[in-house]
C-alpha cells in the first residue's frame, strides 16, 4: 500500500510581542497566521470501515488542530511567561481578554515547535506528523518536519 501525505490548511489571528528584540517586534502586533499541517500514513483497506480509502478524515484532523491551536490562539496575545510582559498579560486577562503564557519566546520558529509537540501527541498511532507549516506574513514562515527532529 501506498504512503500517503494529507495536508490541512488552517488560518488564526494572534498578537504577541517578542521581549528584548532589538525591532519592530518587541511591540505588541498581530498577524494572520495560516498554519499547512501534514500528516503521512497508509490509505484504510478494510473496506467496512466507513473512512475506507482515507489515511485520515480531514475533519478529524481538523478537530485536533482546532482544539489544540486555533481555537486557543485564535484572536488571543501571547507573551514569553519570563519576561516583564507579565504585568500587560495580566491587566490583559483581567479585562477579559485571551491571554497566553508561553514558556518561550512567541517566535514563527517556537511557536510551530509547540504545534507540533501538541498535534503529535493527539494523532491515532498510524498516523505520523509529517510537517508543519507557519506562514506569519506573505513573505516569512516557519517550517517543521518530522525527518529533521
Amino acid at each position: 500500500m501506498s504512503t500517503i501525505r494529507i495536508t490541512k490548511q488552517f488560518s488564526f489571528e494572534t498578537g504577541h510581542a517578542l521581549y528584548g528584540y532589538d525591532g519592530k517586534c518587541k511591540n505588541v502586533h498581530g498577524h494572520s497566521y495560516k498554519l499547512s499541517v501534514t500528516v503521512i500514513g497508509t490509505p484504510i483497506t478494510d473496506t467496512n470501515n466507513v473512512k475506507y480509502g482515507m489515511v485520515i478524515d480531514f475533519g478529524d484532523l481538523k478537530k485536533i488542530v482546532k482544539e489544540e491551536i486555533v481555537n486557543k490562539f485564535d484572536h488571543a496575545t501571547v507573551f514569553n511567561k519570563h519576561t516583564p510582559h507579565v504585568e500587560l498579560a495580566k491587566e490583559l486577562a483581567d479585562r477579559g481578554h485571551q491571554v497566553i503564557l508561553a514558556d518561550y519566546q512567541p517566535t514563527s520558529e517556537n511557536m510551530v515547535i509547540d504545534f507540533a509537540a501538541k498535534i503529535k501527541a493527539r494523532l491515532p498511532e498510524n498516523i505520523k506528523l509529517h510537517s508543519l507549516k507557519l506562514q506569519e506574513t506573505a513573505t516569512s514562515y516557519a517550517e517543521w518536519y518530522a525527518s529533521d527532529n
